[in-house]
Order: C-alpha cells, then structure tokens, then sequence
C-alpha cells in the first residue's frame, strides 16, 4: 500500500433489533470522506434482515459506496455476526462499528493514511467520544502504539471495536477470526487485539473519531454468570496474562464484581482476596468487597463508572 493508493474497506456492522439506530450508523459510514471504495456489511443477528437497506452508490468526494444485508449464518451472538461479515467482505481493509455508534468525519481517511505510511502495522484504532447519561467523555490515548504487554495490563479502554480496522488478509490469515466459543462474546474485542498485538504493535490514531453510546444496561444473574466464564476462558486462550499479576488482578476483580453482584458472597471474597494478592491497588476488587458486604450496590457502582464514560 502506498501513501496515495486508496485502498477497499469493508465495515462490518452486527445487529439485532435496532433497526433505527443501524440507519444512523450506516449512514455515518457511507457519509465518510474517504475516496476510496467502502463496503457495508450490514450483519442480522437473531433478527430478520431488512432488503430495504441495500445500497449502491456513489459518495459525494468520490469513492463507489455499497450496502450488503446478511444474516449471521454462524453461531449466533456479535461473534459469529462479525465473523459472517469478514469471511463475506474481499475488500482490503476491514473495520467494524457496533450498531448504536457513529463514526465521524475523516476517520477512515485518518487511519488508512497511517497504515499507508506504516506498512508494518496491521491493526490501528483512534480515540472517542463516549456518551452516557447525557454526559460526553473524550478518550484518546497519548501515545501512538500500543504494545502486548501494556495489553496484559490494561484493557485500553480506549482502543474500541467501533474503532478498529484491519489489513484483512492479517486478520484472516493470522491474527485469526473472532472467538465464538467466548461465552456470550464477552470480551471478544480485548481477545482480538491481544491477539493481533502478539504480531504487531497496534497503530493509534490520537484523535477522537468515533461516537460511542452507553446505554443503561440491565445486568441480570445469568448476564454476570456468563462473564465469569468468558473471563475464565480468556485467562485459559491467553497464558501470558498469568506473567503479569496487575493485569490478572484486573480480570479476577471483575469476577469478583460479577459474583457480588449476583448476591454470590463467597465467591465475592475468595475472588477478591485472590485479586488483591496479585495487585493489593486493585480497585475493582474492593468495590466488589463493598457490593457483597452490602455497602453499596452494584448498580449504583455501575451508574456512576458509566457516568465518567467507564466501565468495570
């Protein structure tokens, strides 16, 4: 790829019963300013898939504009909708954008100038914008690489799905597809760049370029119960994590929060105990304390994380 070559994109979007905010989405993709060709792959999953939303066209600066209508044939869940996307798209690139999220203007153009001038970059993601509550939070890393190892310690939160976008023949070929045996495709996004960053620094855009929407979510027992066991299996598909005990406190804090917040005491505390001996500063392992001592509820905790544009 050359600094002036305008390489194919496909965006690969998963949804399922949002008909309105999927519109809202796609439109923002082929709204984009990119000269080159971009493809929508709008993903149905579980759901009927609307015909309607096909699209041929042109973009007003140029570039051949395409909406494709699927329906997740794969496993069911954002995984296997992903993965019907990819092995559907022959573009270059490959992007995702979750369904209720906007991209904003130049971001295609942003990233694909950097993976242009980086030819050995593989993956480059950029900052957001995080709406929740009414309230706008601006994420956007001050650095421009991130590297396996700060993966094994942090999420980087402000690496979103809605923000990545792959050299396809890497992803395909050896970064490999989304995990479909995560339970409930609960951290498939984090598995992914872990993976994609065992071969190769992950690229950062430092500006905010996609708007993302956290709404008020209901967290139910069998909700929480599969996140334990999707943190389970991303311990077990990742042995490294196991070298780096802040990172490892992290995920079993979440545990513990997810045990609390079940009204399950006991695994609460064994897994909050075991967290704090990997990282004593772990903080997601005393609020899972506070939850199952009674202190506070996780609902509460969970209201005011989002508020600041966070999560557990």
């Amino acid at each position: 790829m050359t600094p002036t070559s305008h390489p194919t994109v496909a965006v690969v979007i998963a949804t399922r019963d949002r008909p309105a905010l999927l519109r809202r989405a796609v439109e923002a993709v082929l709204d984009q300013r990119y000269p080159g060709d971009v493809e929508v792959l709008a993903v149905f999953d579980q759901s009927e898939p609307e015909p309607d939303l096909a699209h041929d066209g042109v973009a007003p600066g140029g570039g051949h504009r395409r909406v494709r209508v699927l329906r997740n044939e794969r496993i069911p869940g954002l995984a296997g909708a992903r993965n019907t996307g990819i092995t559907a798209a022959t573009a270059d690139l490959v992007a995702f954008c979750d369904d209720d999220d906007l991209w904003l203007p130049g971001k295609l153009d942003a990233q694909v100038a950097l993976l242009a001038a980086e030819p050995h970059l593989e993956v480059v993601t950029t900052g957001v914008l995080v709406e929740a509550r009414g309230k706008v939070s601006t994420r956007v890393l001050e650095r421009d690489r991130i590297t396996h190892a700060e993966l094994l310690r942090s999420r980087v939160s402000e690496a979103h799905p809605s923000t990545f976008l792959f050299r396809r023949a890497a992803l395909v070929d050896g970064i490999g597809l989304v995990d479909e045996v995560l339970p409930g495709s609960y951290a498939e996004d984090y598995d992914l760049l872990l993976r994609a960053a065992r071969r190769a620094d992950i690229g950062v855009v430092r500006l905010p370029l996609a708007k993302v929407f956290w709404h008020r979510s209901s967290f139910f027992a069998e909700r929480w119960k599969t996140i334990i066991e999707a943190l389970d299996h991303l311990v077990a598909a990742h042995p490294e994590l196991a070298t780096e005990p802040a990172g490892l406190a992290r995920i079993e804090g979440q545990q513990a929060f997810a045990h609390a917040s079940m009204g399950d005491r006991r695994g609460a505390w064994s897994t909050a105990r075991r967290a704090l001996g990997h990282n004593r500063r772990e903080p997601r392992a005393y609020l899972a304390l506070l939850v199952a001592s009674g202190a506070v509820r996780s609902e509460w905790v969970l209201r005011a994380l989002q508020a600041g544009g966070r999560g557990i």
